[in-house]
């Protein structure tokens, strides 16, 4: 059983290691031999492989509104970055090569984000309801997540949750990044955009999809730790259907361990 802990670590050497990560990042996108997907296909490919859409703006406990509304000035930027990029096979979509470093120069704005279990504010928050959402739409799709991160820490109680716990993907500029592979041989596209209510998502292709795909939890629970707190676990997997409604696989895609930060029985509105 894996236990988890929070480590205090002191800020010069977050400082340090951000630098080192960077660096690590740097390397790897710009002498590594890898294909990396950068081309924009101005027209939509022909067929909707996958589509999710979710909330842009929520109520959270202790959280300001404001930060949610600079959370959608941050989100339309980055979406324009991203929305119809196009992954040809052999490439790999990365998160944060697309959308680069969030920037007050680019228009970004300070928005929510998550340290070490807290809730903070820092420039170009919020990015993460983007990179969950691609990731999500990604375990719907037959492309391959070589890279992502889970959250270590899980900040809010369930509320209206439609999707399993653990089923997103945590992201910071640049070392916690997103990265898909396109192992086919068709090309994929990522259709990205806001509406006045939400965020809305698309994997689309140039050939139909052959494959449906159903993603759940599994081994959900709650442990109490030796420290005092509480930590929360689960197995991610996914069922894989031929158009026909046929039973093809049943993966499993990833286990979550994350601490939590509040009491174990809150309900909403607590």
């Amino acid at each position: 059983m894996t236990s988890l802990k929070p480590i205090k670590r002191s800020s010069f050497r977050i400082y340090l290691g951000k630098k080192y990560y960077r660096l690590k990042r740097y390397c790897d996108w710009y002498l590594s031999k890898k294909k990396y997907a950068l081309h924009k296909e101005n027209s939509q490919l022909p067929y909707v492989i996958f589509t999710h859409k979710t909330l842009l703006l929520r109520e959270l406990k202790d959280v300001d509104m404001w930060l949610q509304h600079n959370k959608v000035k941050n989100l339309k930027i980055s979406s324009t970055r991203l929305n119809r990029i196009l992954v040809k096979p052999g490439e790999i979509f990365s998160y944060w090569r697309l959308i680069g470093n969030t920037t007050k120069r680019k228009g970004y704005v300070d928005g929510m984000i998550l340290f070490y279990g807290k809730v903070t504010q820092g420039m170009g928050g919020g990015l993460c309801q983007l990179s969950n959402l691609i990731y999500w739409m990604t375990l719907h799709s037959p492309l391959t997540v070589i890279e992502r991160y889970r959250h270590s820490y899980d900040v809010f109680p369930d509320s209206n949750r439609s999707q399993p716990f653990g089923s997103g993907a945590t992201c910071a500029y640049n070392y916690l990044d997103l990265q898909i592979k396109n192992e086919t041989d068709q090309n994929y596209q990522l259709v990205i955009y806001l509406t006045d209510t939400h965020l809305v998502g698309e994997w689309r292709s140039d050939i139909p999809t052959a494959k449906l795909y159903e993603v759940y939890e599994q081994e959900h629970r709650i442990t109490s730790e030796y420290w005092g707190g509480y930590v929360r676990h689960n197995k991610i997997f996914r069922k894989v259907y031929s158009i026909g409604n046929e039973l093809i696989d049943d993966e499993f895609i990833t286990e979550n361990h994350a601490i939590m930060m509040y009491e174990p029985l809150l309900t909403d509105g607590h």
